[in-house]
């Protein structure tokens, strides 16, 4: 039987719905003090412009809880930097995820160690593998929406066959909050 070892250097530490799902709380007890974020898809819609109130509203609210926050994206600089000064959080663009370099120069920005560092992404051959590779805590959030990148939709096509594999193992895949509304109402 073939080892499925390569599994692990996908599994998330947490799976949840959105950003709007992450126990801040919890992070702080683990010793988090810095989230690396990735953009498109994760924070906003993929190429969004525009940030949110609600976005706003739980940047303000990490920050007033102590953590650092960084945007960690393989966008460019163009659409990273314009974001992320809107945003008033600094980022790394062109960040070559999941390969090291963007994930360390986040890191030595902040002068924090992997342990004490999240990363929360909608992609797991990019964010969630990266972040793992390094030992940084690991959270996939579902995407925001279907609409991505030609690129993006080629590499779901395969996490869609490994997400099953994970789910297998023991990942629960978190509902979308609109489909919770649904359930609710």
């Amino acid at each position: 039987m073939r080892s499925l070892a390569w599994l692990s250097r996908l599994m998330p530490d947490e799976y949840v719905a959105s950003i709007y799902e992450i126990d801040l709380d919890a992070l702080w007890r683990r010793g988090i003090r810095l989230i690396l974020t990735d953009l498109d898809n994760t924070l906003v819609p993929w190429n969004h412009p525009d940030v949110p109130a609600e976005l706003t509203a739980w940047l303000r609210g990490v920050h007033e809880r102590g953590f650092h926050v960084c945007i960690l994206s393989n966008n460019g600089e163009e659409r990273v930097g314009s974001f992320a000064k809107l945003c008033g959080v600094p980022a790394v663009s062109a960040a070559g995820k999941p390969k090291s370099r963007g994930f360390m120069e986040a890191l030595h920005r902040f002068q924090m160690p992997p342990e004490a560092t999240a990363m929360v992404g909608d992609q797991l051959f990019t964010d969630i593998q990266g972040a793992k590779r390094l030992g940084l805590y690991a959270i996939l959030v579902l995407p925001q929406n279907p609409v991505e990148w030609w690129g993006t939709k080629i590499s779901r096509m395969a996490e869609r066959f490994v997400l099953k594999r994970l789910e297998a193992r023991g990942l629960r895949r978190p509902k979308r909050v609109a489909d919770r509304r649904r359930i609710d109402d």
